[in-house]
């Protein structure tokens, strides 16, 4: 795969579909390469995050257990891993262990941050697109919120 390939899947990714080109090749250039056997962890559950990750070969199985249920999500090739991570150090609410033999970019926080230093209209575009995000989460919250009011009135 070329350097421009990388580029094109990277812009797949919402996050990243609102880099500024260069930002965007900044990105692609300066990635970590992982390679991951099938049963290999890429990290576990309560582990402190450095970063986040990008899925571009196989399967991960992403998973809140560690007893060996099953897994609760299974995520597949141009697919970011860790996206909070990328702004602020927080511990790994699942484990990410590969399925078959898989290929993951690694990129690292600070890299994400001097990136945006570096991009400020990038910068912008993350401020407003993680703006919109918890604007989502909180009315999602609302709405369960209500939901869970009517129902409860309805009991009694």
């Amino acid at each position: 795969m070329t350097l421009d390939d990388d580029i094109d899947n990277l812009a797949r990714i919402p996050l990243f579909s609102i880099f500024e080109p260069n930002a965007l090749r900044m990105l692609a250039l300066s990635t970590e390469t992982r390679l991951l056997r099938a049963g290999d962890v890429l990290f576990r559950r309560g582990e402190m995050s450095d970063g986040g990750y990008v899925l571009t070969l196989g399967s991960i199985a992403l998973t809140a257990a560690n007893d060996g249920r099953p897994r609760s999500k299974i995520v597949r090739p141009w697919t970011l891993i860790g996206e909070t991570a990328l702004l602020a150090p927080s511990t790994r609410p699942a484990a990410a262990i590969a399925q078959e033999p898989a290929t993951a970019l690694k990129i690292l926080r600070p890299l994400f941050h001097l990136i945006l230093e570096q991009h400020p209209a990038t910068a912008a575009r993350v401020r407003d697109f993680f703006r919109c995000r918890l604007l989502d989460f909180i009315h999602d919250i609302g709405a369960e919120a209500s939901a869970s009011d009517r129902d409860v009135g309805r009991l009694t």
